[in-house]
C-alpha cells in the first residue's frame, strides 16, 4: 500500500474523530453509510456541537486558572514588596505645641508718629527692664503694648518671639517671628526665633534652615549651640527620607513592570485563544474540494474505497461507471472506468480543481456519477461538457 496515500487517510480518520460533523456532509454520504453499515455509531450534530461547548468550556477554565495563577503571583511579590519604614533615633528634647488663643497683633496699616514711635520705644525698655528680673508675662505685655503703637518694627516682634521662647510657648514665638520677617526679610532675629521655636518642637530639618539663615546675617554663639543640637538631626531625617524614597521609587519601578508583564502575558494568552478558536473554527469547516474531503486528498483514498471508486471523488463516485458511458467520450473514449484510475493527476490538475468549485458543474458530476445515462443531457452545456472530457482524458491513462 502506498505509504503518502496510507498517511493521507490516517489524516482524514483524525479530523473525522477531531470533527465528526464533517460526515454530515452530503459529498461523504457514500462514506457515511460504509461505516453505519459496518455497525459503525456516528454521532448526531447536536451530539458534536454539545462536545465542540464542552471542550470549549474546558479551555476558557484552563485559561481562568492560569490569569488566576498570574493575579496571584503579583499579589505575592506585592506582599513581599511592602516597605515598613524604620523610626528615626534622634537626639534633644521637645515641649508639647501651646494652644493658647493668638496673641495680639498690630495693624500693618496704621500711620506711626513721633510720639507713638517714643511711646514704643518707652514701652520696649520697661519689657527689657523685666525679663532681665524674670518677669516674662510683665515683659509680654510691655511688648504688645510697643507692637501696637508702632507695628511697622520688626525688632519689636523679634524681641516678643524670644520671650515667648523663654515661656517654652513655640508657637506664639513662631507667630511673632513670621510677623518680623514679613515686615523685614532680613531679620536675623526673626530666623532666629523661628528656628529655635521649631527645633523646640521637634521640626529638625526646618530648624535647621532658619538657624543657618540667621547665622548668615548675624551669626552668635547661641546660634552655634542651636545647630550643634539641631543639625545631627536634621542629616538622620534626610538621610531616612532619601533611603526610603528609593526603596518607594524601586517599588512602584517593580510594580510597573509587573503590570507591564501581566499586559503582556493577557495579550499573548488573547492571541493564544483566538488562535485556537481560529484552528477548531478551521477544523469544523471542510476545505479543500467542493463538496469532498477538508483540505483535498492527493491520490484519493489508498486501494480505492470498498464498493466504489479508488480515491473518493466529490460527492462519491460509487463503483465505477456500470456498462461504461453511452457511445463513450468525445474524442473516442472507451466505455466504463478503468479500476486503476490515479486520482492525484485530477486533484494536482488546476483547471479541473476550478471546475470543482462550480455548484452548476459538481451537480452535473453527481448527476452524471448516479446515473450515467444522464450524460447525454449534459453534452450540450459548454461548462459541463469540457470537464468530463477532460476527466475521462484522466480515467484513460497512459496509451
Amino acid at each position: 500500500m502506498d505509504a503518502a496515500k496510507l498517511n493521507e487517510l490516517k489524516k482524514f480518520i483524525q479530523l473525522c474523530k477531531s470533527s465528526p460533523s464533517i460526515l454530515d456532509d452530503p459529498s461523504l454520504s457514500f462514506f457515511r453509510d460504509y461505516l453505519q453499515s459496518l455497525g459503525a455509531k456516528i454521532p448526531s450534530s447536536a451530539d458534536t456541537a454539545a462536545d465542540s461547548k464542552s471542550s470549549y468550556v474546558v479551555e476558557e477554565s484552563d485559561e481562568e486558572l492560569a490569569d488566576a495563577g498570574v493575579k496571584i503571583n503579583i499579589e505575592e511579590e506585592e506582599e513581599e514588596d511592602e516597605i515598613i519604614e524604620s523610626d528615626i533615633e534622634l537626639e534633644g528634647d521637645t515641649v508639647e505645641p501651646d494652644n493658647e488663643p493668638p496673641q495680639k497683633m498690630g495693624d500693618p496699616s496704621v500711620e506711626v508718629t513721633d510720639d507713638n514711635r517714643d511711646a514704643s520705644h518707652s514701652a520696649k525698655a520697661k519689657a527689657m527692664d523685666a525679663i532681665s528680673e524674670g518677669k516674662f508675662e510683665e515683659a509680654i505685655e510691655n511688648l504688645t503694648q510697643a507692637i501696637l503703637l508702632n507695628p511697622t518694627s520688626a525688632i519689636m516682634y523679634g524681641t516678643r518671639a524670644s520671650v515667648y521662647i523663654k515661656m517654652k510657648k513655640p508657637n506664639a514665638a513662631i507667630r511673632d517671628a513670621n510677623a518680623a520677617l514679613e515686615i523685614n526679610p532680613d531679620s536675623a532675629k526673626g530666623y532666629k526665633s523661628r528656628g529655635i521655636a521649631r527645633a523646640m518642637l521637634g521640626q529638625w530639618e526646618d530648624a535647621a534652615k532658619d538657624l543657618h539663615m540667621a547665622s548668615k546675617l548675624d551669626y552668635d554663639e547661641e546660634i552655634k549651640n542651636w545647630l550643634k543640637k539641631v543639625e545631627p538631626n536634621a542629616h538622620r531625617i534626610e538621610e531616612h527620607r532619601r533611603k526610603y524614597d528609593r526603596l518607594h521609587k524601586e517599588r512602584e519601578d517593580r510594580k510597573i513592570e509587573r503590570e507591564r508583564r501581566r499586559r503582556r502575558a493577557q495579550a499573548q494568552a488573547e492571541y493564544e485563544k483566538a488562535k485556537k478558536q481560529e484552528q477548531s473554527s478551521s477544523s469544523r469547516k471542510p476545505g479543500g474540494m467542493p463538496g469532498g474531503f477538508p483540505g483535498g486528498m492527493p491520490g484519493g483514498f489508498p486501494g480505492g474505497m470498498p464498493g466504489g471508486m479508488p480515491g473518493g471523488m466529490p460527492g462519491g463516485m460509487p463503483g465505477g461507471m456500470p456498462g461504461g458511458m453511452p457511445g463513450g467520450m468525445p474524442g473516442g473514449m472507451p466505455g466504463g472506468m478503468p479500476g486503476n484510475v490515479d486520482f492525484s493527476k485530477i486533484l494536482s490538475d488546476p483547471e479541473l480543481m476550478a471546475a470543482f468549485s462550480d455548484p452548476e458543474v459538481m451537480a452535473a458530476l453527481q448527476d452524471v456519477m448516479k446515473n450515467p445515462a444522464n450524460l447525454a443531457k449534459h453534452q450540450a452545456n459548454p461548462k459541463v461538457a469540457p470537464v468530463i472530457a477532460k476527466m475521462m482524458s484522466k480515467f484513460a491513462g497512459p496509451k
